[in-house]
């Protein structure tokens, strides 16, 4: 199936499809339905070096870029696995890697490329504030040598398969700001001088059984060297992370699309009811060539906003495009997968149920479909605030 993935990625793509293909759809069938974490999977990745594509060399990385990255993602969820049980460091790592200091950096950096560290987790989200990221209401109070955390956050993924986590917070009260957006800062936190001394981790159970927490910070103390970059700042710093989680979702939804189109095409051809293959019906074959263009067309947007990131330019507006045009077309793959496979599209043994639930999380999650027409049609057509 030819696609317009960019030809000077092959070799990247051969070595990340060869070692996946270590893994059979069984692996994550069984993964799956059992809701545990694919440890095996993501040791491979790690040992292989895929984990740490943006980590520079210097620091015992591939000195990749999100581009890169990006494709790693695809690949992953692609070859019929779920790349959300470790995207975490993709797009943490850039947060630690554009703000973190160099004795942060050379703390961590070559610990996470080994593999010895895993930097999977982020908290951001609240219960009562959402998207509304302003206006959260964890706080950070400095304390001599340590700032005194206080709050709750709701939606916190692989807590439990991470040593370190993104933490931002407000560290000085909305009201005594002059922009919204500033007071907040980010920290770094090693989870397990954290977990049970002042934080505590609750798991959500969920419809596509990935593991998600809520967590409790009651007088949780962190030493102030936690802190990256500037007090206040954190808000643009974390912005940066956002925008590469936004592009790698895009990138994990199109290796979702071309599974699906990819299972549909070949049961379309092979399946024959009234002596013919179901294939030959435009009925059939319309939908899916459908679900392929629009797939085809997200992807260039997903290269865009991954090339404005790497050159460091502004990619906030590619980046929201490129994940609303990816989720809507890997879903849209996604049902006509299943609806071309009928019945069998519901077995478990065909794997379509599973990718079904965990293509769906991206209408939702990590930015919602509305929030980001919300977005274009504020900053980028001049519409006026919705909200």
């Amino acid at each position: 199936m030819k696609t317009s993935a960019p030809t000077t990625h092959d070799d990247l793509r051969d070595a990340l499809r060869a070692l996946c293909a270590e893994f059979p759809p069984e692996y994550h069938r069984a993964h799956g339905a059992a809701e545990t974490y694919p440890e095996t999977f993501i040791d491979a990745l790690t040992k292989a070096g895929w984990l740490a594509a943006m980590i520079p060399e210097e620091f015992g990385g591939s000195g990749l870029g999100l581009t890169e990255a990006s494709i790693v993602m695809e690949e992953i969820n692609r070859s019929g696995g779920n790349a959300g049980h470790c995207h975490g460091q993709m797009y943490n790592m850039s947060t630690l890697l554009r703000h973190g200091s160099d004795a942060q950096k050379k703390k961590y950096l070559p610990r996470i490329a080994s593999g010895e560290l895993r930097l999977q987790s982020m908290a951001v989200t609240e219960p009562t504030t959402g998207t509304d990221t302003t206006k959260l209401k964890t706080t950070a109070r400095k304390k001599g040598d340590v700032y005194v955390i206080n709050g709750q956050k709701v939606w916190i993924s692989r807590v439990q398969h991470s040593d370190l986590m993104i933490l931002l917070a407000r560290t000085t009260p909305l009201s005594e700001v002059k922009r919204k957006s500033e007071g907040l800062s980010v920290f770094l936190l090693e989870l397990d001088q954290v977990i049970g001394k002042g934080m505590e981790v609750k798991p959500i159970p969920n419809m596509v059984g990935h593991e998600t927490n809520e967590l409790f910070f009651d007088d949780l103390e962190i030493p102030a060297e936690s802190l990256i970059g500037e007090e206040g700042q954190g808000f643009r710093y974390i912005l940066d992370g956002l925008n590469a989680e936004r592009s790698l979702i895009a990138a994990e939804c199109i290796g979702d699309g071309y599974w699906f189109i990819d299972k549909a095409r070949t049961y379309a051809n092979e399946r024959e009811v009234f002596d013919r293959p179901i294939g030959r019906n435009q009925g059939v074959q319309f939908p899916i060539a459908r679900a392929f263009v629009n797939i085809e067309a997200a992807n260039l947007m997903r290269f865009e906003a991954c090339r404005r990131f790497d050159a460091n330019e502004a990619a906030g507006a590619q980046a929201n495009m490129a994940k609303l045009l990816a989720a809507d077309a890997s879903w849209e793959a996604a049902n006509v997968c299943l609806q071309t496979h009928g019945g069998f599209g519901f077995a478990q043994e065909y794997d379509i149920e599973r990718k079904f639930r965990e293509t769906r999380l991206y209408q939702v999650a990590p930015i919602s479909t509305n929030l980001i027409l919300s977005y274009v049609a504020e900053h980028i057509l001049d519409l006026p605030r919705s909200f």
